[in-house]
């Protein structure tokens, strides 16, 4: 049996999203979707990990040469314990292996090492996988952080009551499959129930919090641990999604209904795009919302935003079937 074990710090590993290197040997992986990759002849691949839980049952995942992914539940709270993520690999070939977060804040959590595992052959880190060039980003809720995704028994319908979040997947949430087709990087600033504004939306009840505090956070969630700041200089997109509108209606619904309210979300939100813009200058920005079902007034009031902007590099998209398509989350095809 060979056993090789490398350490987060190892120049073959790349990552992509919102990773915490404050410890570069126990790098944090806090948004969905953010993973290490590596090239690799291995049988068996296992983490250490430690993993600071705020709700639900909270996974790890793992894609092997960008087939479907395998989740496997983290048991342990704030103690490091080893988990194995797949095993079976065929050794005759090099795999290029994504180990991802499923989840959004649901939980953070650290790996230390990775330990890859052959019985017939020396297991090897090879090269460091090269990344995409194209660049997107998404700033969205639940829906872009496919959550309940795997529902797929539910489809069409309103999401299975205490789900715990086992059937939520970043891997199955439009905006990864979007970035795989494109041949695209994703950072992914997606937290379900996230609304534009504090005190509103469903995201850390019952002191809302809205995406205008975490959108340029590293770590987002101060129930789990203190917020940090995220340094944009570390990534510049090409093509930015922003797809909040879904949950602003918690605690009330007032888009259409009260002046006052509409025009200081309006206002409110075409402030996040100028903020945005004045960062990524050069990036297109698609504005949206969801198929999943809402008044279609808040539709009316990002398509108003939009327009006034004047500018092909800032488009609204509505989907054939826009806030209509289902009461519950989009399920995996």
């Amino acid at each position: 049996m060979s056993k090789l074990s490398i350490k987060m710090n190892d120049p073959r590993l790349a990552f992509i999203g919102r990773v915490d290197f404050t410890d570069p040997l126990k790098p944090m992986f806090t948004w969905p979707g953010s993973s290490v990759e590596l090239k690799a002849v291995a049988e068996k691949i296992s983490v250490k990990i430690k993993n600071y839980r705020n709700c639900y049952h909270n996974y790890v995942g793992i894609s092997v040469n960008g087939e479907d992914p395998k989740k496997t539940e983290i048991t342990e709270l704030k103690e490091e314990t080893e988990v194995v993520l797949i095993d079976g690999l065929d050794t005759t070939k090099e795999s290029r292996i994504t180990i991802y977060k499923p989840m959004d804040a649901a939980h953070f959590y650290e790996i230390s090492e990775i330990i890859l595992e052959a019985k017939d052959k020396e297991a090897e880190l090879l090269e460091k996988p090269e990344l995409p060039a194209r660049r997107m980003e998404v700033f969205g809720d639940s829906v872009s952080a496919g959550e309940v995704s795997e529902a797929v028994e539910y489809a069409g319908k309103p999401d299975p009551e205490g789900h715990e979040g086992i059937y939520s997947n970043s891997w199955y949430g439009y905006s990864f499959m979007t970035a795989r087709k494109l041949g695209a990087q994703l950072y992914d600033e997606a937290q379900g129930g996230a609304a534009l504004f504090d005190k509103t939306g469903w995201f850390h009840g019952p002191d809302f919090v809205g995406m205008e505090t975490i959108y340029n956070k590293l770590r987002f969630n101060d129930q789990i641990m203190p917020m940090t700041d995220w340094d944009f200089a570390r990534y510049t997109p090409h093509v930015v999604v922003i797809a909040i509108g879904q949950n602003d209606a918690n605690p009330e619904n007032y888009m259409g209904n009260d002046e006052e309210k509409s025009k200081k979300w309006k206002d409110g939100y075409k402030k996040f795009i100028d903020t945005l813009r004045e960062k990524y200058p050069k990036a297109q920005f698609i504005l949206t919302t969801t198929i999943l079902c809402h008044s279609k007034e808040w539709d009316d009031a990002i398509d108003e935003v939009a327009k006034s902007f004047n500018d092909k590099k800032v488009q609204h998209f509505l989907y054939t079937n826009n806030g209509t398509g289902t009461p519950g989350h989009i399920r995996k095809p």
